[in-house]
């Protein structure tokens, strides 16, 4: 793949394995960064460990190759059935939830890939929903809770997107779902191709990436697990930490250590795991555009 302009289209057809193997690297590029409060290299939870996200990005690979074939729920369900083969811990259901409509939208020749999307979310069905209701319980999601209109433990009467939509003010993946992926687009893959054009290091540039969203908006992740006030905090310190220059500065650095120590608490509760999620997609997207032969 090469280097495309604003538009976002590609002069070259996306292939299926393109899309496989970007969605793949994508996920171990962000598993390999040292993201503060994230599993990372040396750096376990008590329930996951990097190896696992590994053995996850291999896992993905073969169902999102086929997203262009197949309706998005049956995708999305392939590919946390796949994950669920390698490890027992939720590793990637919130990067599979965004990375599958990516793949699909990336899989159409010479179109936009916003505008790609657009169609392939507007196009969802109730079926669909189906498939994601039966791959989030098999995920089971922690802090994931109970709400009135069309939980998830029940079976849905409304199509994928407007069961995102109803979810959309309290989980950040479904607010991508109801605005086009709008945190992905204007928020993270720009600071992602704005680091690497700048000569920083994937790790790095992923780091920083992770940090502006986290500043752009609190992880709801942590906010479903530690509570709002929690996810106000975190935000908060990530500001702070880019305030300062980030993966820029001494002084950044050190914050993002400090930082990285004070949200591993031992229930992880302020692990920023959404925020990953989403960094994740930014790789995703900038990956398929060509960045990874971008250097500056």
């Amino acid at each position: 793949m090469t280097s495309v302009d604003a538009a976002e289209t590609s002069p070259e057809r996306v292939t299926a394995t393109d899309i496989a193997t970007a969605a793949q690297l994508a996920c171990l590029i962000e598993a390999s960064a040292p993201k503060p409060g994230n599993v990372s290299p040396g750096r376990p939870f008590a329930d996951a460990c990097y190896e696992d996200f590994l053995a996850s990005a291999a896992a993905i690979g073969e169902p999102l190759a086929g997203a262009r074939d197949r309706p998005l729920g049956q995708t999305i369900r392939l590919a946390v059935e796949a994950t669920s083969r390698w490890t027992r811990s939720n590793t990637n259901l919130g990067i599979v939830l965004l990375l599958s409509p990516l793949a699909r939208a990336a899989s159409t020749d010479g179109r936009a890939m916003r505008d790609a999307l657009r169609d392939v979310l507007d196009a969802t069905s109730v079926d669909d929903a189906r498939h994601v209701y039966s791959a989030i319980r098999l995920a089971s999601p922690s802090g994931l809770g109970r709400v009135d209109a069309q939980d998830v433990a029940g079976e849905p009467t409304m199509t994928l997107v407007e069961v995102m939509r109803l979810a959309a003010d309290r989980d950040s993946i479904a607010r991508e779902y109801a605005t086009t992926f709008a945190l992905t687009f204007e928020t993270g893959a720009p600071a992602l191709e704005r680091a690497r054009r700048d000569g920083l290091s994937w790790n790095d540039a992923v780091v920083e990436t992770f940090l502006t969203l986290l500043a752009a908006t609190p992880d709801t992740h942590v906010a479903r697990r530690g509570g709002a006030v929690l996810a106000a905090e975190v935000t908060k310190r990530a500001r702070s930490v880019v305030a300062a220059g980030g993966v820029r500065s001494a002084a950044g650095r050190q914050g993002i250590e400090e930082m990285d120590r004070a949200l591993r608490d031992p229930r992880h509760l302020a692990n920023p795991g959404t925020t990953a999620d989403l960094t994740a997609a930014a790789i995703f997207v900038t990956l398929i555009k060509g960045g990874w032969e971008r250097r500056r």
